[in-house]
């Protein structure tokens, strides 16, 4: 999914993107299924954002929602950069 200053824009390579991205999140944070993840790539017009980064949601039950950004967009994001972003 993406959102920016021209609103969202659903593609399958995006939701594919987004599906691995959350499988590797619930992976690597031990996260139970009841947690929910949410994945979005922002595109930002302000000169000074980054331009493009995936933003990571997780809501666990009973804690507080943990937000992640990784400075790609979500086709780009590697497991290295995905583990660095989650702080390991």
């Amino acid at each position: 999914m993406r959102f920016g200053l021209f609103g969202r824009k659903d593609d399958a390579a995006g939701k594919a993107a987004a599906a691995r991205l959350k499988d590797d999140v619930r992976r690597l944070l031990g996260l139970p299924e009841a947690a929910a993840i949410a994945v979005n790539e922002i595109i930002c017009a302000d000169p000074a954002c980054p331009g493009t980064e995936t933003v990571i949601l997780v809501m666990n039950p009973g804690e507080k929602t943990r937000a992640f950004k990784v400075q790609m967009a979500m086709a780009e994001v590697t497991e290295e950069a995905l583990r660095a972003a989650l702080g390991g």
